[in-house]
């Protein structure tokens, strides 16, 4: 093994949240309902292909993207459009698919003559009509991928150092032969290189795969943070994309080209301080999450807030809800609903997760802490503390970028690094700062703007 680089990061921090999903993995539990939800892909205006009442198979196009119809998002099961739900201005929010459990499937021809001089145009076609093109993000912005462009590289993460974070090694550990299928597809579509990163303390089976660029990361979460990785070895200049992808997608991409098929797998974990089994399952995008909920016997006896995603940026999901498109984590905690009385006090109940020093949480909760969905404090005006620079291991001022998103000033924006960063990169800023700010929901908001006024 090869490295290209080795990246330490000092600003950050680990939270220790009791509920780790243990190393057990189920494969024999699938729902019946599925959900796919245009809201999962940041930046896409859907346009409905089918309606109430269609009958799907494994990879019938569901929308496209208004912007880029070439853009499509398939079904990840067979059966037929249960309902089609909609918001506001009828904007379409979810649609439900009732499983036939027949799993009938479309079928691709995957097959390439050697020296194909159009090879990529090819793999670029197939990964569109097959459904698997919006596995594929893009920096700036963090949408999916643009397919008429060639990126300068591509970036695949395998660490988790987010609370409750999964373990990509485990997880992927049956499937090595796709995943390095999966890689070599890739170098095919980018004009530079495949770079994985791993994690230094363990590399797991990844520091066996070929053709890719390796660099290594240590340090606390946020490490694990792609963005983070792209700043450091292949800063983007203007003009520039980069692509991402989640390591799963690669094998369901590598998977795809070996059959030929449509590969909608999801690995999760189920995992939080009120989940008396915490563990992983194997399953396909958009489950229900009803029968992993009940497996894994969380406590019925409170109430509970889901997260699909971690605890610092995943989105809030109803128990009766599902499965996210991207996600690899359910996070479960108890539903902060309590209030505690001078709570503002230094040093009164000390088992509250907290990063600063007045506070004696280290101390106390050394085997991890039960966290709850009460934010322990209020909105505030922005102070100039440091805080956010302390927990932001890019070269770019935090505070300053959220107050140009917030004055909607493009230059200012673009000055401070809107085009490196997607509002994930602020997740630890929203736990950590006193001020209590939505950092997230603003840089999402500048982001938005960029798209509309620059593109």
């Amino acid at each position: 093994m090869k490295l290209t680089k080795s990246i330490r990061i000092k600003k950050g921090a680990n939270l220790k949240i009791i509920g780790e999903a243990s190393k057990i993995l189920k494969k024999n539990i699938l729902p019946s309902i599925f959900s796919i939800k245009p809201t999962d892909f940041f930046g896409l205006i859907p346009k409905l292909i089918v309606k109430e009442g269609d009958k799907v198979k494994v990879g019938t196009p569901l929308f496209y993207s208004k912007e880029n119809p070439e853009i499509t998002i398939v079904s990840p099961i067979s059966g037929s459009i249960k309902s089609i739900i909609r918001g506001a201005k009828r904007k379409i929010l979810e649609l439900i698919i009732d499983s036939d459990s027949k799993n009938l499937k479309i079928k691709h021809d995957v097959t390439f003559q050697e020296n194909d001089k159009h090879e990529v145009q090819k793999i670029k076609n197939l990964l569109l009509i097959s459904g698997c093109w919006p596995f594929l993000k893009q920096r700036p912005y963090g949408v999916i991928a643009d397919p008429n462009v060639s990126p300068k590289a591509i970036f695949i993460s395998t660490i988790d150092k987010a609370p409750l974070g999964v373990d990509y090694d485990f997880i992927l550990k049956s499937r090595i032969d796709d995943f390095q299928l999966g890689v070599n597809v890739l170098n095919k579509m980018s004009s530079g290189k495949v770079f994985l990163g791993l994690d230094k303390n363990f590399r797991g089976f990844f520091e066996k795969i070929k053709n890719v660029q390796m660099y290594d990361v240590q340090g606390p979460h946020p490490s694990g943070d792609v963005s983070f990785h792209i700043h450091k070895i292949s800063p983007i200049n203007p003009g520039e994309k980069i692509w991402t992808i989640n390591p799963e997608d690669v094998a369901n991409i590598g998977s795809f080209f070996k059959t030929g098929n449509y590969t909608p797998t999801r690995t999760i974990a189920i995992a939080g301080s009120v989940v008396k089994e915490p563990k992983y399952y194997e399953t396909i995008i958009g489950s229900e999450l009803k029968k992993f909920m009940k497996d894994s016997k969380v406590d019925n006896n409170i109430q509970v807030r889901c997260i699909n995603g971690n605890v610092l940026n995943g989105k809030i999901e109803s128990s009766d809800g599902f499965i996210g498109y991207f996600n690899n984590l359910i996070s479960i905690i108890p539903e902060g609903n309590n209030y505690r009385m001078f709570g503002w006090l230094p040093f009164v109940d000390n088992k509250i997760l907290s990063l600063s020093n007045t506070s004696l949480s280290w101390l106390f909760n050394r085997n991890g802490s039960e966290v709850n969905s009460n934010l322990n404090g209020e909105e505030r005006a922005l102070v100039v503390t440091g805080e956010m620079e302390s927990f932001f291991p890019m070269d770019i001022y935090p505070m300053q970028l959220i107050k140009a998103c917030l004055a909607s000033d493009i230059e200012k924006m673009e000055g401070l690094g809107i085009y490196e960063v997607i509002p994930e990169d602020f997740a630890l800023i929203d736990f950590s700062n006193t001020s209590k700010i939505e950092a997230q929901e603003i840089v999402r908001q500048g982001i938005e703007l960029m798209i509309k006024e620059v593109g």
